[in-house]
C-alpha cells in the first residue's frame, strides 16, 4: 500500500464491498485512476485546487469532469444556493426559479426558445432524442461523441452489455470531421433518420464549413440537428459552441457547467419542437430542486458579468502553447501532441517503441498526481486557476515529460512504474 495514498486505497478497499467500482461514476473509478499511485477520495476543494483524504493538495485539472468552470466553492454560488437553502429545496408546486434559470438561458443560448431541465447530461441527451422521434415519427439516430448512459446511445458502444438488440441497431455511429460517413448513414436509412445528435467539438476543431453542412444535410432529409453541448455549453462561449462558431441546432443539451457543479441539466431549442414536450414524458420529481437553479442562475449571471470564458480561454491558451513549447523541447512530438479547445483540451499519448500508449499514461498520471497535479490527461480550466496555477502545472510538466522520455527511450517502462498499467475498457472520443 502507498503511504501517501494510504486513506484512498483504504477508502476504495471498503467501498467495493457495496459499490461497484466504489465510484458512482465511471470516470471516477479506479478504471481510470492506476491503483497505487493515485489518490481515490477527495475531501474538499477551493478555486481550482482540490485536497485527497490523505492531505495532499492538488491543482485540478479534471474539475469535475469538466462541470466546474467557476471554480470550488464559487463564493457567489454558495452565497445564492445558501440564501435559496433557508427558502427550501423542493416543493408541490414549480418555483418560480424555474422560469428565471429558463429566461436566462433562452437569454443566451442562440437556439434556446424553450426549456426543460433534467439533473443529468444523460437526462437531457436522451429526453432530446426522445422529442426528436416523437416530432419526424422516425427511430433510428445518428450519434457522434459521448451523450450518456442510456440504452439508445450506449448500445452503439463497447459498453453495451445489457441493452437489447432491436434498441441497439436503432443507433449508428458517424465519424466527426467526415460529413461522408453522415451522408452514407442517410443513404442506408432513408427517411428514417430522426436525429443527428452530436458534439459541435470535442478532441478536433470542426473543418472549416463542417458543421453547417451537417446541418444542412441533416434537414435535407428531414430530420432534426441536436448539440450536445453538456460539456461545451458555458465552457466555450456564453452561448455555448452554437454560438462560437456560428451554426444553430434545432436543440441543444446542457449541463456540468450550467450549474457550476450542480446537479442540473437542461434541453433547449426550437419552439414549436419543445411544445411536443407537453406530449412526450419527460418529468422529474427533482427536475425543479431549486438549490441547483439557484446555482445555475448565480453561475450564467457572474458569465455575464464577469469575464469568466475570455480567463477561461487565456489560461487555456497559456497551458496549450507553454506544453507544446515543451513537448517540442523534451523531443516528445513523436508520441505526445496536443488537441482540443483552450477551454477543453488532451494530451494524445501514442505507442512507441515497444510501450503501448496505456503504459506511458500510467507512468504520466504516477508522476503528474506525486507532483500535485490531478489530471488524467485532458485540461479542463476554470475561471479559478490564475496564471500561476498555470505556470505551476507547466513547471511540473517539465520534470515529468523528461521521465516520459528516460522511460521510452531507455526502455525503462517497467522500472519507472510503480503499478500496473490502466487498461484500455472504454473510448468515449
Amino acid at each position: 500500500m502507498s503511504e501517501r495514498y494510504s486513506c484512498s486505497e483504504e477508502l476504495l478497499e471498503r467501498a467495493l464491498k457495496t459499490i461497484p467500482l466504489g465510484s458512482q461514476t465511471f470516470s471516477k473509478s479506479k478504471t481510470q485512476f492506476p491503483q497505487g499511485v493515485s489518490p481515490f477520495f477527495i475531501s474538499r476543494g477551493k478555486g481550482c485546487r482540490v485536497w485527497d483524504v490523505d492531505g495532499n493538495e492538488y491543482i485540478d485539472l479534471i474539475n469535475s469532469l469538466c462541470a466546474i468552470t467557476l471554480g470550488y466553492n464559487d463564493p457567489d454560488v454558495t452565497a445564492a444556493v445558501r440564501e435559496q437553502l433557508e427558502a427550501g429545496i423542493i416543493f408541490s408546486l414549480p418555483h418560480p426559479i424555474e422560469l428565471q434559470v429558463a429566461e436566462k438561458i433562452v437569454e443566451m443560448v442562440p437556439s434556446a426558445e424553450m426549456v426543460r431541465f433534467g439533473k443529468n447530461g444523460s437526462d437531457a441527451t436522451s429526453g432530446a432524442i426522445r422529442l426528436a422521434r416523437a416530432f419526424t415519427s422516425r427511430d433510428h439516430v445518428a450519434v457522434c461523441g459521448y451523450h450518456g448512459w442510456q440504452d439508445w446511445y450506449i448500445g452503439s458502444t463497447a459498453r453495451n452489455l445489457g441493452v437489447p438488440q432491436a434498441i441497439r441497431k436503432l443507433t449508428h455511429q458517424f465519424t466527426y470531421n467526415n460529413l461522408e460517413s453522415l451522408h452514407n448513414i442517410f443513404s442506408e436509412w432513408p427517411d428514417r433518420i430522426a436525429a443527428v445528435i452530436m458534439e459541435p467539438m470535442n478532441t478536433a476543431e470542426p473543418a472549416n464549413g463542417y458543421l453547417e453542412a451537417v446541418k444542412e444535410l441533416t434537414h435535407k432529409n428531414g430530420a432534426l440537428l441536436i448539440f450536445d453541448e453538456t460539456i461545451t455549453g458555458f465552457r466555450f462561449s456564453n452561448g455555448g459552441a452554437q454560438e462560437l462558431f456560428g451554426v444553430i441546432p434545432d436543440l441543444a443539451t446542457f449541463g456540468k457547467g450550467l450549474a457550476n457543479g450542480y446537479p442540473l441539466s437542461a434541453v433547449a431549442g426550437r419552439a414549436d419542437v419543445m411544445r411536443l414536450m407537453e406530449e412526450v414524458f419527460f418529468s422529474f420529481t427533482f427536475g425543479g430542486e431549486t438549490l441547483s437553479l439557484a446555482a445555475s442562475l448565480a453561475t450564467m449571471t457572474k458569465l455575464q458579468t464577469h469575464p469568466v470564458i475570455e480567463t477561461i480561454r487565456q489560461r487555456g491558451e497559456q497551458l496549450m502553447s507553454g506544453l507544446k513549447q515543451q513537448i517540442a523541447r523534451h523531443g516528445l512530438s513523436h508520441f505526445i501532441s496536443l488537441s482540443g479547445h483552450p477551454a477543453w483540451s488532451f494530451v494524445v499519448i501514442s505507442d512507441a517503441e515497444s510501450y503501448s500508449a496505456w503504459e506511458i499514461k500510467t507512468l504520466f498520471m504516477q508522476e503528474m498526481l506525486a507532483r500535485g497535479v490531478l489530471t488524467f490527461g485532458t485540461h479542463n480550466i476554470s475561471y479559478a486557476h490564475g496564471a500561476g496555477d498555470i505556470d505551476m502545472v507547466l513547471d511540473v510538466y517539465d520534470k515529468v515529460l523528461p521521465v516520459l522520455r528516460d522511460a521510452v527511450e531507455n526502455r525503462k517502462m517497467h522500472e519507472l512504474l510503480r503499478c500496473k498499467p490502466i487498461e484500455p475498457l472504454f473510448r468515449v472520443r
